[in-house]
């Protein structure tokens, strides 16, 4: 594995949904999210979470330190229990049942590493890896932002019929509902710190190679996630800011209000990401801090 980053990053992610639902709101009838006050649509970051670990688990294949903790159907303690194992922790127990007291202080450090060594999804966002099998907690250098649509958001209920039954004995198909954007085009800001990563700070161990990784997800996730339900939907451009400085040398703030997207001027309702206006400020990008669109 290569070594641990030692520069500050942010990042900006534009994509886009073509008739498909990019985040359902189980609260409400899983329409697609949306700012209550603006109509503005949302994605949460742990729905962009989900993506990444789902496309680092596909191109991975359980690869060496590629493993993924919080994976589709795996209960957590399951990773938390191999580590005791593999570190040779005694589990600590109560009246014959695990609890959720604390190993001691080195075995403590031991799985914390052991867990940071072996799973990206650690090593990249951090977890909470206490109760049962108690492996500590860690921050992890990569955090993403809610995505907020650039134009608000016209969600639509499309009614569905079926062909057949899904029983014996009905005689009429049932109706349905599916919830869709006609189109928008959707924007993510990210933050990498080193300082989260570097072992001698307590950091998870993020490297370059894993950056690289990420870069690659956020490209291609969407492309391993389609589904009827979310239809088309695809990342269009990244732009990566990187510091020279381990701990930068501007605030984020002014690098992502140095990206902006607009709708072309002779255009009213967005239907396409040609219909959009992507600039950069390059004049407001301080010395110290480079940008490269990776998309």
């Amino acid at each position: 594995m290569s070594d641990v980053i030692k520069n500050r990053y942010e990042f900006s992610l534009f994509f886009e949904v073509e008739n498909g639902n990019p985040n359902g709101d189980p609260d409400a009838g899983n329409m697609p999210r949306r700012d209550a006050e603006t109509g503005y649509g949302i994605v949460t970051d742990v729905c962009l979470k989900r993506k990444i670990r789902n496309y680092v688990d596909i191109v991975k294949q359980d690869a060496e330190g590629y493993k993924i903790y919080v994976r589709n159907g795996v209960p957590l303690d399951t990773n938390r229990k191999w580590a005791y194992e593999e570190c040779g922790v005694t589990v600590p127990m109560d009246k014959g049942k695990v609890t959720a007291n604390e190993p001691e202080k080195e075995d403590y450090k031991k799985l914390t590493e052991f867990m940071c060594r072996n799973f990206y999804d650690i090593r990249a966002f951090g977890a909470v890896m206490t109760l049962a099998y108690n492996c500590g907690q860690v921050r992890g250098p990569v955090q993403l932002g809610f995505a907020k649509s650039i134009d608000v958001i016209a969600p639509q209920e499309i009614g569905i019929t079926s062909c057949t039954y899904a029983n014996e004995g009905e005689k009429s198909s049932k109706m349905g509902r599916k919830n869709i954007v006609p189109y928008a085009l959707y924007r993510v800001d990210g933050f990498i710190s080193p300082s989260l990563a570097l072992k001698e700070t307590g950091g998870t161990g993020f490297s370059y190679d894993d950056l690289q990784l990420l870069w690659e997800a956020l490209i291609n996730m969407f492309d391993f996630d389609h589904s009827a339900a979310r239809g088309k939907m695809a990342s269009r451009a990244l732009f990566v800011f990187k510091h020279e400085s381990v701990y930068g040398n501007c605030p984020a703030y002014k690098l992502f209000e140095a990206i902006t997207a607009r709708k072309n001027d002779d255009v009213d309702i967005p239907r396409s990401f040609h219909d959009y206006i992507i600039s950069v400020k390059e004049e407001e990008i301080p010395q110290g801090v480079t940008l490269e669109r990776m998309l």
